[in-house]
């Protein structure tokens, strides 16, 4: 059983999340040279993007990987496109090169898009003598029925334990989501929840005690850590 998650609650959640982000990619690159970051969607974590990109002055982006916990099925250019936010936000301001970012393709089939990712994500590993691809930290959120990445409850997606990525079909939004699966998620040396300052506090609560209706409660790393960084 993993440790208990660590809290911090802040009333400087962006400059606080940042700076969290920061000190574990310095962290990485010094102990092994590479930085590997699944990012979130949402509007919780983009000024948190911007301000990373603002103070990222001395780090080595080629030894960064970009990968996404989720994607919206919708082109890149799309409005509803994590990938779109995160461009925008993070990869243009702070001039990331194409190489260290691995998208999702969101505007293909959801389950070829699901299997391309994995297999990427397994060459990479594959590569590395690595039994499963580890990131150095994945970020989260909490939707207000307690699912995280795409991983809604009542999906297919929860029960899955053999693969990466996948196409999880979400029927109260009638939309097919692209999504980590937990046996990923729970590789990571780190996951970071980004929560901000409107969620019910009720819900927090119930995650954190395990409540494993939701989703959320059901992220324990293997042998990582988890954060909760909550806004105030």
């Amino acid at each position: 059983m993993s440790a208990a998650p660590t809290v911090i609650r802040t009333k400087d959640f962006v400059a606080d999340a940042a700076a969290f982000i920061l000190e574990l990619a310095h962290k990485a690159i010094v102990e092994r040279g590479e930085f590997r970051i699944a990012l979130s969607g949402g509007n919780t974590p983009a000024p948190v993007y911007a301000r990373v990109a603002m103070e990222t002055h001395d780090l080595p982006w080629k030894s960064i990987r970009f990968t996404f916990g989720d994607e919206r099925c919708v082109p890149p250019d799309d409005p509803q496109s994590n990938f779109r936010m995160a461009r925008e936000t993070l990869f243009v301001p702070a001039a990331v090169p194409e190489k260290s970012i691995m998208r999702m393709r969101g505007e293909i089939d959801p389950q070829i898009a699901a299997q391309e990712y994995e297999d990427q994500l397994n060459a990479i590993a594959n590569g590395r003598g690595e039994p499963i691809y580890q990131h150095d930290l994945i970020l989260l959120g909490l939707g207000d029925d307690g699912h995280t990445a795409s991983l809604f409850p009542g999906t297919a997606a929860l029960e899955d334990t053999t693969r990466l990525v996948v196409a999880n079909f979400v029927p109260k939004l009638n939309a097919w989501r692209l999504t980590f699966t937990f046996p990923l998620i729970n590789h990571a040396r780190h996951i970071l929840f980004l929560v901000g300052a409107s969620k019910n506090p009720e819900l927090i609560e119930r995650v954190l005690a395990g409540d494993r209706q939701f989703p959320a409660a059901q992220v324990s790393p293997v042998a990582g850590e988890v954060t909760w960084m909550i806004g105030e």
